[in-house]
């Protein structure tokens, strides 16, 4: 079996949106944010797409797996070192897709942006704002590959990293990349929590 981590292109974005919706279906902050099962996945991947496009892929911190057939399978959103944060005129250029996405949970949405943004690290580094892998393509190294790309980066050039884990079964998958858990995070008022991670370069 071939895996291939690529850059990803503007062109890429509409299927990283569906693909990222589809790794998500599941995740509690999702479930929380939209509730119902049937729009899940093509809400969320409305606002996958959103952000990509507009705060995320000029940065260069994108990259998608692909199969041997070449088809994607996974993608992997970071900030670079001092564009996490998420300005006023992205925000704008964001806000009817997430409009469409979220609906009536807009704000809910846009509340725990911030209380987000309030917790984040300073210093710089990279900043892991997004990773899945379709359902059908888990367990086959496609995460691990997204993972080592940018890691590998990070170590070459002595960048921490950083992420908020939604899933507690994740956090030791994360753990084995060197990252280590700081907390636990109420981004979402009693709502599922976040734990907050840090890796220091190898």
């Amino acid at each position: 079996m071939d895996l291939t981590v690529r850059p990803a292109q503007a062109a890429d974005i509409p299927e990283l949106g569906r693909v990222l919706g589809l790794a998500f279906q599941d995740d509690p902050i999702a479930t929380w944010l939209l509730p119902d099962d049937a729009t899940r996945a093509r809400r969320n991947g409305y606002m996958f797409a959103t952000l990509t496009r507009h705060q995320f892929l000029r940065h260069g911190g994108v990259e998608v797996a692909v199969d041997d057939a070449g088809a994607m399978v996974g993608a992997a959103v970071w900030a670079s070192p001092g564009t996490w944060h998420t300005s006023q005129l992205t925000t704008l250029r964001c806000m009817p897709a997430l409009v469409r996405a979220f609906r009536g949970n807009v704000m809910n949405a846009a509340k725990m942006s911030e209380r987000m943004a309030e917790h984040h690290p300073r210093e710089p580094h990279w900043y892991l704002a997004f990773i899945g892998t379709l359902p059908s393509a888990r367990g086959k190294g496609y995460g691990q590959a997204l993972l080592n790309s940018r890691l590998d980066r990070c170590d070459a050039e002595g960048v921490p990293a950083y992420l908020e884990s939604s899933k507690p079964d994740n956090v030791p998958y994360y753990e084995r990349f060197g990252f280590d858990k700081s907390g636990e995070l109420d981004v979402t008022e009693g709502g599922p929590p976040l734990w907050p991670m840090w890796r220091t370069p190898r």
